[in-house]
């Protein structure tokens, strides 16, 4: 998890979350519905910026300048840098610090090198996780800019010259090539999206795509298959159907073999923000 100095959500309610990143203070829309109202209606107005969208998917953060365009914070032994964009996004997942544990615990205690493939891997939270203790990573995202941001935060955490192969790719298409030449995996980690494009317009769409792309994962894997990590933040994806789902493509070796539950942001009084769906094998 991230220590209290580095992130910790605040307040949430009425449809909106209150963090603190580092220093600065973030008031933006929480994607999980919740008919809370906010416990601390004198906390926000001391936030730093505040996000408010303005079309379709597209905002402005107010006081526009009230922060800088970019800093940093930590989370173990990495370094992640924080950059709030007009999609009400800032280069970091919070939820995903317990996820980024779990994979430091699964690759240190298989006490060899192993070979991981995180797909839709962002600005590479769990891919620096991984190199960090001496796993072999190829990091897989549709955007340039995004696997640039993820070089970058891997140079701030001093792993720039860890085993790391950066990879703008559509995940499926980049899965079906590595099939094809013998290519094989220890470990998938998976954070695929509800809707999204490849860098040549290859469309995804989650309801289709994800149960094919999980059966050709477990191919990649299969005979060397050491943990599979699964996050999803998609209406209608629960933890049933992404252990249903682990168990049908073959990654989780049967029924009820993954573990699976709700991913949430947890404030310091213990009350819980929905943030997604985790599911991973083994335990």
């Amino acid at each position: 998890m991230f220590t209290a100095d580095q992130y910790q959500l605040l307040d949430f309610g009425d449809g909106r979350k209150l963090e603190r990143f580092g220093p600065f203070l973030m008031d933006r829309p929480a994607t999980a519905r919740c008919a809370r109202h906010r416990s601390q209606p004198s906390l926000w107005s001391t936030a730093h910026a505040r996000y408010n969208r303005v079309r379709g998917e597209q905002g402005i953060w107010v006081p526009a300048d009230a922060v800088p365009r970019s800093w940093t914070i930590r989370h173990a032994t990495t370094t992640l840098e924080v950059r709030p964009n007009p999609f009400g996004h800032v280069g970091v997942f919070p939820e995903q610090a317990e996820n980024w544990d779990w994979i430091s615990r699964q690759v240190s205690r298989a006490g060899r090198s192993l070979k991981v493939l995180n797909l839709f891997a962002y600005t590479g939270g769990g891919t620096l996780t991984a190199a960090a203790c001496g796993a072999e990573v190829v990091h897989v995202d549709a955007a340039r800019n995004v696997v640039d941001w993820a070089r970058r935060n891997a140079q701030l955490s001093g792993l720039g010259g860890s085993a790391i192969r950066w990879i703008v790719e559509d995940a499926r298409k980049f899965v079906r090539r590595e099939l094809q030449r013998g290519n094989r995996y220890h470990a998938v980690i998976l954070d695929p999206p509800s809707y999204g494009h490849g860098p040549r317009g290859e469309a995804w769409r989650i309801a289709r795509d994800l149960l094919p792309l999980l059966a050709s994962c477990a191919e990649l894997t299969r005979g060397e298959r050491v943990f599979v990590l699964l996050t999803c933040h998609s209406p209608g994806l629960g933890p049933a159907q992404l252990r249903g789902m682990l168990a049908e493509s073959g990654l989780s070796g049967g029924p009820n073999r993954a573990v699976a539950r709700p991913l949430d942001l947890v404030m310091p009084n213990g009350l819980r923000l929905p943030s997604g769906v985790v599911a991973h094998w083994p335990e």
